[in-house]
This record gives structure tokens, C-alpha cells and sequence, in this order.
């Protein structure tokens, strides 16, 4: 289980220790730095030195210590240089002496080109095809060979764990607290039983796949962020695209697969994996806020969470996950 950070974390990555982290792989920056919005890890624009070989501007990614190894950070970056060497719209760190993960001053980080757009238009029956072609191809790298040190989706990790830390580390309400251990039991003893009656393919993935992760432009889509990748099921890379009641996600579907299906097979099983994909979300989505509150910009980000209100919504949240997940519909093909 993952421990939750410290306070100072990211309190010495001051401007002045970004920029000579920079120039300490020979890059010549301007000293413009602007912050993107990240709060796992810190992101920042940074500006180039006229005439510099990556453009006017960079991105940098400082990873939050204690999250992942190193073999782990290694692996997202040999998958993402993987498939940009497929030709598939990723965006791969740049490399300094066929480094790809560097270091300064006890901060791991990377570097990245700098590429714009705009998030993808998930109601767009066009851009939801196109999606789906691209996803078919990463799909079909991943299945290509396995992750060796990046963990799998696990109701371990993102129920069972997640509900401990709840329960022991006094955010819950007092009178919540009984509601929400008799209901995570319960979710977490279902979510057993699904995933063992389904024995799908579990392959790379990019593992948060959401619109933010999407950005388009008129040359189409390209995917960003694998902080979170992981082997799964294929379905963990769709199922975040669809929204709405169940024929509007049906409709979704169908167009991310016609594009999906010129690649790659999807094991019809899988449907059934949505709902429960979907709550093994939910509680480790809680406990992620949960493990970062002493991060100075979680509270001032998510004002609304550790509140009595938002513990009734999540239970409430909660309650209807499990009525879904004892339906027998699904989503089909």
C-alpha cells in the first residue's frame, strides 16, 4: 500500500532549482516558468533560450518522491518512446545521453517537447472513432509484451487498500463511519466475485484515459500524461470515455469501437468489467485525495473534499455503484 507524502514533498522545488535542473543537461533556459496544472507531480512551461533544438518552450515533469522506483518511472518512458516510435501520437520525454530519467538535487524528472491542443469532444461521433483507432494501436503494442515493474489494476490496490486507509486515518465521520465500512465490505466482496468470472487479457495500458489526457488539434488526437499506466483489461482505456445513461454510453461505445476494431479485438467479457472498473475508481480516487491532504495544494484545489457533505455524497455515490453492479446488463457489441 502506498503511503501517504509529506507535507514538504515538492517544498524545495523552487524556481531557481527547476531552471538548474534544466541547464544541468546542457539546455540554455530563458527563465520563464509557468505551472501547469498537475497535482501528483509538479508540471511547468519553461521557457528556451533563443535557438534552442526543442523550440521556444518545454515542458517539465518533477515526479512526487516516494511514488513510484525508478524502474517504474523507466518503464512509462519506454512504453510512451515505444509507441511514438510506432508512429501512434504520444507524447515520449526527450532524451539527454540516452537518458530519459533524469535527476537534480533529489528530484527525479523528465523533459518533454512542448505540444498544445485542446481536450477531445466526447459527444463528437468523429473524434470518438478516431480515438478509437489510436487506442486499437496501443492496444495492440501493449499486448506485445508485459510490464515487468508497473502494477496491475487490483481490487488489492484500489478498493481493499484504499477503504483501510480510510477507516484507519480518522477522515471518515463518526457517523459514517459504520454506513461506510458495512458498505465497502459489501462492494469490495461483489467486485470479487465479477472480476473472478471474468478472465480477460490483462496487457499495457495507459490507465487514466480521460478527456483532460486527450488533447486535439486539427491533425487529430494525441494522448498524454502515462503517469498512471498500468496492465488491465482494454476496457479500462474506453470505458472513461463514455458518459451519460446507458444507450448515450452505448452510442459512445459503438463509435470508439469502429474505430478500434481496424486495429485491435476487444473480448466481449469485458463489458461486464465497466461498472466494476467504475467503482474500483471511485474509492481509489477518495483515497488518493485521501493520502495527499498534507500536499498545501490539495486543500486549496479540492476545497470540497473531507467535508460531512462530500463523506454522505461519496457514500451515497457508492451505494448506487453497488446497485449497478448487481444488475446483469451490460454494455454490448
Amino acid at each position: 500500500m502506498e503511503s501517504p507524502a509529506p507535507s514538504h514533498d515538492f517544498a524545495a522545488l523552487t524556481p531557481t532549482l527547476i531552471i538548474d535542473s534544466v541547464e544541468s543537461v546542457g539546455l540554455q533556459s530563458d527563465a520563464r516558468i509557468f505551472p501547469l496544472n498537475s497535482y501528483e507531480n509538479r508540471v511547468y512551461q519553461i521557457g528556451m533560450e533563443e535557438g534552442s533544438d526543442f523550440g521556444p518552450k518545454i515542458i517539465g515533469k518533477y515526479y512526487r518522491p516516494n511514488r513510484w522506483t525508478n524502474e517504474q518511472i523507466q518503464e512509462e518512458h519506454d512504453f510512451t518512446t515505444e509507441l511514438a516510435e510506432l508512429e501512434i501520437p504520444v507524447v515520449a520525454p526527450l532524451q539527454f545521453n540516452q537518458q530519459s530519467l533524469l535527476s537534480y538535487n533529489n528530484f527525479r524528472f523528465a523533459l518533454y517537447p512542448q505540444k498544445g491542443g485542446r481536450n477531445a469532444e466526447l459527444d463528437n461521433a468523429e473524434h470518438l472513432e478516431w480515438i478509437g483507432r489510436f487506442l486499437g494501436r496501443i492496444h495492440l503494442a501493449g499486448a506485445s509484451k508485459p510490464f515487468l515493474s508497473r502494477p496491475h489494476i487490483s481490487i488489492e490496490d484500489y478498493a481493499i487498500d484504499s477503504a483501510d486507509y480510510l477507516l484507519k486515518n480518522g477522515l471518515i465521520p463518526d457517523y459514517l463511519l459504520d454506513a461506510y465500512q458495512t458498505l465497502a465490505d459489501d462492494l469490495i466482496s461483489l467486485l470479487k466475485q465479477r472480476f473472478q468470472t471474468d478472465t480477460v487479457q490483462s496487457i499495457r495500458l495507459h490507465g487514466d484515459c480521460h478527456s483532460g489526457n486527450i488533447l486535439w488539434t486539427d491533425k487529430g488526437p494525441h494522448f498524454v500524461d502515462f503517469d498512471d499506466c498500468r496492465s488491465g483489461p482494454a476496457i479500462q482505456d474506453i470505458w472513461m470515455l463514455l458518459s451519460g445513461d446507458a444507450p448515450e454510453q452505448q452510442q459512445q461505445l459503438n463509435h470508439v469501437l469502429d474505430g478500434y476494431f481496424e486495429f485491435a479485438e476487444l473480448n466481449p467479457a469485458e463489458l461486464r468489467l465497466v461498472e466494476p472498473l467504475r467503482s474500483l475508481r471511485l474509492m481509489h480516487y477518495t483515497s488518493w485525495l485521501a493520502k495527499r491532504w498534507s500536499d498545501p495544494s490539495f486543500p486549496m484545489n479540492f476545497p470540497w473534499f473531507n467535508t460531512p457533505n462530500y463523506w454522505e455524497q461519496h457514500i451515497l455515490e457508492l451505494r448506487e455503484q453497488f446497485a449497478l453492479l448487481q444488475e446483469s446488463e451490460s454494455l454490448h457489441i
